[in-house]
C-alpha cells in the first residue's frame, strides 16, 4: 500500500468511483465528506443535506454562520444550488429522490442491517437523518474502516448495535475490501492494495463469497 494513502484516503477515492454524472447524493458526516474530492474528471453530482439544502460546494471564503452541512460544518454552495425547508428536504429523501446516500457505519451485518446511530451508554446528538435516508435513498453505500480500533470486526454475522435499518445496505467498502450485499450472503468483489482474501476474511466475522471476477480495488493509485 502507498505510503501516501492512508485508510480513509483509500475508502474515499473508491467510494467516489460509485457515484455518475447528474446523481442526486447525500453524504454522511465524518469519511464521506472527503469524496467529492476523488470524482472523476467530468462528473458532476449535486448534494443535498437533510438539513435543507442541494447543491452543497466547497467553503469558499468566509464562513457564513448560517450555512452549514447536516454535521454543523460550514459549507458553501454552488450557483445553483438551492435552499428549502426540513419538509421538502426530507420529501426529497423520503420520496425516493436520492440516488444514493454514502454514510458511514459501526456495523454491518450479512443481511446488510446497518448500525450507525448510537453506542448504548454513550452520550449521542441525535439519530439525524440516518434512519430516513437508508429507508428513502436508491442505493446505500457504507464506507468505513473494515475494523473497529480494537481491531474487532465491523462486518458481522449479525449487528448487536441498535440498528439504523434493516436489510438496507447495497455496498460495503473499505481500505481491504469492496464487498456486495447479495440475498445470499456477502460476496467479496475487489481487495484493497497489499491485502489478500485470508487477510479480509480474518478480519471480518460474516462469512464471505469470493467473487468469480475478484479484482484489486478499482481507483487507487499503486
Amino acid at each position: 500500500m502507498p505510503a501516501k494513502l492512508d485508510a480513509k484516503e483509500i475508502i474515499a477515492r473508491r467510494a467516489a468511483l460509485e457515484l455518475h454524472d447528474g446523481d442526486v447524493i447525500n453524504l454522511g458526516i465524518g469519511l464521506p465528506t472527503l469524496i467529492p474530492d476523488y470524482l472523476p474528471p467530468g462528473i458532476r453530482i449535486f448534494l443535498q443535506s437533510e438539513n435543507g439544502f442541494i447543491g452543497l460546494g466547497p467553503l469558499v471564503g468566509e464562513p457564513d454562520p448560517d450555512l452549514t452541512n447536516a454535521g454543523g460544518k460550514p459549507a458553501g454552495i454552488l450557483p445553483d444550488g438551492a435552499f428549502f425547508d426540513s419538509l421538502m428536504s426530507f420529501t426529497l429523501i423520503r420520496g425516493g429522490h436520492v440516488d444514493a446516500t454514502v454514510l458511514g457505519g459501526l456495523q454491518v451485518d450479512e443481511k446488510g442491517n446497518l448500525a450507525n446511530w448510537m453506542v448504548p451508554g454513550k452520550i449521542i446528538p441525535g439519530m439525524g437523518g440516518a434512519m430516513d435516508l437508508v429507508a428513502g435513498a436508491k442505493h446505500v453505500i457504507v464506507a468505513m474502516e473494515h475494523a473497529a480500533k480494537d481491531g474487532s470486526p465491523k462486518i458481522l454475522t449479525t449487528c448487536n448495535l441498535p440498528l439504523t435499518g434493516k436489510g438496507v445496505v447495497s455496498l460495503i467498502i473499505t481500505e481491504l475490501a469492496v464487498i456486495r450485499v447479495t440475498a445470499e450472503g456477502l460476496v467479496l468483489e475487489e481487495i484493497g492494495p497489499g491485502a489478500t482474501v485470508e487477510e479480509v476474511q480474518a478480519k471480518t466475522e460474516a462469512k464471505l463469497r469470493v467473487s468469480e471476477n475478484l479484482a484489486t480495488m478499482k481507483g487507487i493509485p499503486v
